[in-house]
């Protein structure tokens, strides 16, 4: 995508972390923001920050996980600035750690209604927007999914979390295949972060009051969340400095785009034993000690 300036970038998930740099640095870049999140507080305090810098902004709180929600979404941003020229799905939720089978029916539909079905809703309702607007040959978009690292590795313990962001990982490449066969003025990326001080793991704050809380943790999630809490705080690269790895990435239609890419060579092992049919790698192989420590956890119950 060579051009920013004057377009209009969608933003969900804008109230912090990702989203929040995101909606920042697409007004830097001259575009028109329209942000969403499902937290009318966040998401105040960003429309605050970007009218305070003199954007054009339209906030509307959204819950990506049902369909009518990021339908309105879309038929605001056409009504006030027409069709995006960027698309960042990129609501997420995070804390329903712990051994599979110890997850709820609500834990997994929680995040999968988040984390995936509003990645789904996001490309089915915006991108027959664009295609519809790059009739005119001088119009470009481009949609970037938010998925994580967690998307091409299987980290034990976190499942739930894992397939969302596999399915997002195999959702936005079939995207960008499907978009090659129609169009070359659309096209998308997919965002796969590591360990980046964001809220994440704040999310249960957020978790619809029908889905119940989880107040009554099992150990396997508990160490889950202290695990992911630790590692997300320890993080040395920031929000901000992955939104302009994602804008730079987008200028040159790059479609993956990692925030630690030292990380592949996990990815890389991983892909080695599917190839030679061979089981899947020690998670731990780097740091025996975390693993036997979470086993000696987990067995000592």
């Amino acid at each position: 995508m060579k051009t920013f300036a004057g377009r209009t970038a969608v933003v969900t998930g804008a109230g912090s972390g990702f989203g929040r740099e995101f909606a920042l640095l697409a007004h830097k870049a001259g575009m028109n923001v329209v942000i969403a999140d499902v937290q009318q507080d966040a998401l105040d305090t960003t429309r605050g920050e970007l009218e305070a810098l003199g954007a054009q902004v339209l906030a509307l709180k959204t819950d990506v996980a049902q369909a009518e929600s990021v339908q309105a979404l879309a038929d605001a941003t056409m009504a006030r600035f027409g069709a995006p020229g960027l698309l960042f799905n990129n609501a997420g939720v995070g804390g329903t750690g712990g051994l599979l089978w110890e997850n709820s029916h609500a834990d997994w539909e929680w995040t999968l209604g988040v984390n995936l079905w509003g990645v789904i809703h996001g490309v089915r309702i915006f991108t027959p927007l664009m295609l519809a607007a790059a009739q005119d040959p001088s119009f470009e978009a481009h949609i970037v999914n938010t998925a994580s690292m967690a998307g091409l590795l299987t980290p034990p313990n976190m499942g739930v979390y894992n397939t969302t962001k596999h399915a997002v990982v195999a959702l936005t490449e079939t995207l960008y295949q499907d978009l090659n066969l129609v169009t070359s003025q659309v096209s998308c990326s997919v965002l796969c972060p590591y360990f980046v001080p964001t809220g994440i793991f704040k999310s249960e704050r957020n978790r619809p009051t029908e889905l119940g809380a989880r107040d009554q943790l099992t150990a396997s999630q508990r160490i889950a969340r202290e695990m992911g809490q630790k590692a997300v705080s320890s993080g040395k690269v920031s929000a901000a400095e992955v939104a302009q790895m994602s804008f730079e990435a987008i200028a040159v239609n790059q479609f993956y785009i990692y925030s630690h890419p030292k990380a592949l060579g996990n990815v890389e092992t991983r892909m080695r034993a599917i190839v030679d049919i061979k089981n899947p790698p020690d998670p731990f192989a780097a740091r025996p000690e975390v693993g036997e420590q979470l086993r000696r956890q987990l067995r000592e119950r």
